[in-house]
C-alpha cells in the first residue's frame, strides 16, 4: 500500500507528492540531479533548460520576409511597364488595339509613348472653318468669279489684235439711234462706228473700243456696234458725230490710223437672253464688256459647252444646254469671267458685278 495512504494524507496527481529533500548534490547547472529520498520528481516534469523562442519574434522574421518578397515582385512589375511604354508604337511586338487611334505622328524620327488624352471642355465643339461660315446673303446682281490668270495663250482675238496699229480710211453715215448689226440695241452714245466686213469677223469685233487717229494727229474713241458690209478692209465708217471731230463732213472720206482700247473705266457688264429663249432653246448675248469678247461657254451636266457665235452677236444653244444656268465669258486677252444667277427673262438686260480687267 503506498506510503501516502499509510499516512492519511490525500495522494499527488499525477505524480508523486514532491517534496523538499533534506540532504542532495547540485550538478553542473546547480540542478539537483541525485536524492536521497527515494520520491524523487519525473524527469518530463522537471524544467527544461531550453529556452523556446517567442512566438512575436518568430512572425515578425515571416512578416519581414514576405515583405522582402512584395517588394522585389513590385520593382520586376516596374522594370516590365517602363520596359513596355517606352517601346516605338509602330513596333512589329505590339498587338492589334494597343496603339490608339487619336494618335497623331508629328516627325519620323523619335517616336515618344503615347500618353492618354485629358478630357476637355471643348472636346465636342467643332472649330468652326470657312466651310461652315455664314452664306452671304443673294445679292440682287448675279454673281460673277473672274479667274485669277489668263488662259495659256492669252492673245485670243482675230483679226483685231491688241498692240496692233491698222491703216485705212475713214468714211461717215447716219447711225440714228446708235444700233446695228451687233444688236446692242438704242444708245445715248453717238461715238460708234460700223467695222468693215473683214475685220468685223462674225461679230467678233462687236464691242471693241477703238482710238482712231487722223493725218493731223487729232484722236477720238469709237465703239463698234455695227458692220459694213461695203466697206474695204481697215476702212471705219464712223458716225457722222464722230467723223465731225476728225473732219468736216464735206470732206466725206479722211485717212486714218486705228488700234484696239482697253478703257481705263467701265460699268459691269450685262447678259440678256434673245426674243423666244426658253429651256429648250436659247440665245445670249453679253453687253457692255470692256475688251473683245471671243468665248461664251455654258455649264451643262458634262462640263462647260462652248456656243457659237452669230453675225448678229448671239451665242446659240440649240437644244438648250445650258439655258438658265451659270455662264463663262472670255475676252481677248484670256481672261475668264464665271457668271451665275442669270435668269432666262428674254430682252431684259440683267446686269452683273462683273467686268473684264483693263490693258
Amino acid at each position: 500500500m503506498p506510503a501516502a495512504l499509510r499516512t492519511g494524507r490525500a495522494p499527488c496527481e499525477p505524480f508523486p507528492c514532491l517534496r523538499r529533500p533534506r540532504s542532495g548534490k547540485l550538478g553542473h547547472h546547480g540542478r539537483l540531479t541525485h536524492l536521497k529520498d527515494s520520491s524523487v520528481i519525473p524527469r518530463s516534469a522537471r524544467p527544461s533548460s531550453r529556452r523556446r523562442r517567442a512566438p512575436r519574434a518568430r512572425r515578425a522574421s515571416h512578416i519581414g520576409r514576405s515583405a522582402l518578397l512584395a517588394i522585389a515582385s513590385v520593382t520586376v512589375l516596374a522594370a516590365l511597364v517602363m520596359t513596355f511604354d517606352s517601346r516605338p508604337a509602330g513596333s512589329s511586338g505590339e498587338a492589334a488595339g494597343d496603339t490608339p487611334t487619336n494618335t497623331t505622328t508629328t516627325s519620323a524620327a523619335a517616336p515618344t509613348s503615347w500618353h492618354a488624352p485629358e478630357p476637355s471642355a471643348t472636346a465636342s465643339k467643332k472649330t468652326p472653318n470657312a466651310s461652315t461660315s455664314p452664306k452671304p446673303k443673294r445679292s440682287s446682281s448675279p454673281a460673277a468669279r473672274p479667274t485669277a490668270k489668263p488662259v495659256a495663250g492669252a492673245v485670243l482675238a482675230g483679226r483685231i489684235r491688241p498692240g496692233t496699229i491698222y491703216s485705212g480710211t475713214a468714211t461717215f453715215y447716219d447711225a440714228a439711234d446708235g444700233n446695228g448689226a451687233c444688236s446692242f440695241g438704242p444708245t445715248s452714245d453717238v461715238m460708234t462706228a460700223a467695222m468693215n466686213s473683214t475685220d468685223y469677223e462674225t461679230a467678233k469685233a462687236c464691242g471693241a473700243h477703238i482710238r482712231v487717229r487722223n493725218s493731223r494727229g487729232a484722236t477720238i474713241t469709237v465703239r463698234v456696234t455695227n458692220e459694213c458690209p461695203t466697206c474695204v478692209k481697215g476702212q471705219l465708217d464712223l458716225s457722222a458725230q464722230a467723223f465731225a471731230k476728225l473732219a468736216a463732213p464735206s470732206q466725206g472720206q479722211i485717212p486714218i490710223t486705228w488700234h484696239l482700247l482697253s478703257p481705263a473705266t467701265a460699268e459691269p457688264l450685262s447678259i440678256r437672253y434673245k426674243t423666244g429663249s426658253s429651256r429648250y432653246w436659247c440665245e445670249i448675248q453679253a453687253l457692255g464688256h470692256r475688251n473683245p469678247l471671243t468665248r461664251l461657254e455654258v455649264r451643262t451636266g458634262g462640263g462647260w459647252q462652248a456656243l457659237p457665235r452669230t453675225a448678229y452677236n448671239y451665242f446659240t444653244s440649240e437644244n438648250g444646254s445650258g439655258c438658265g444656268g451659270a455662264i463663262r465669258l472670255t475676252d481677248i486677252y484670256g481672261e475668264r469671267l464665271e457668271i451665275s444667277g442669270i435668269d432666262i427673262r428674254p430682252e431684259v438686260q440683267q446686269q452683273t458685278r462683273a467686268q473684264f480687267t483693263a490693258h
